[in-house]
């Protein structure tokens, strides 16, 4: 699968013009990311442009889970579903998982390809590129400043800048 293809099935499934926009430029970020450490490129570009290829059918919190589905009846690579059902936030513990609605599982980003998708869009609000501080501050806002989602982000990015240099990443942006 490729760039141009990957964005096809975007289109295919009717997936909204914003999101698609969306999903190119965390996909941009990640590639920015993964170029900085040994993760795999192409699974992290392919998961990145798809991560969000569920708000075709749903615009809560379960379009992580109906686009997984979507991947797999597409028969993609498990790593590229993997990546779209643990993207939201820092992910998921089963405990709020629960809570939220979804089935009580774990969707924590496990793999170093799943973890930079992550929090490329947590580092993406529409299309622009905010910082971590913001991406914390607009959580806060959504779910309290107290919510364990907070320390998890935290946690990735302080992760990911010692693993993928992302201080020399955000440099660049600035």
């Amino acid at each position: 699968m490729n760039i141009k293809s990957t964005i096809d099935l975007l289109r295919k499934v009717q997936c909204p013009q914003n999101v698609i926009a969306h999903c190119i430029a965390v996909s941009e970020l990640a590639d920015e990311m993964a170029k900085n450490c040994d993760a795999d490129r192409e699974i992290v570009i392919i998961g990145a442009l798809l991560h969000d290829m569920g708000y075709a059918r749903s615009n809560s919190v379960n379009h992580a889970l109906i686009g997984a589905e979507m991947a797999r009846d597409f028969g993609l690579d498990d790593r590229i579903v993997d990546i779209i059902e643990r993207h939201i936030g820092a992910g998921i513990p089963k405990e709020e998982a629960e809570e939220l609605g979804l089935p009580k599982k774990n969707y924590m980003p496990k793999s170093l390809e799943e973890k930079i998708v992550a929090h490329a869009d947590n580092l993406t609000r529409h299309t622009k590129q905010i910082t971590i501080n913001e991406a914390i501050e607009a959580m806060q806002r959504k779910l309290g400043k107290e919510h364990p989602s907070i320390e998890r982000i935290r946690r990735l990015h302080e992760e990911l800048e010692e693993i993928c240099g992302l201080r020399d990443i955000f440099s660049s942006y600035n």
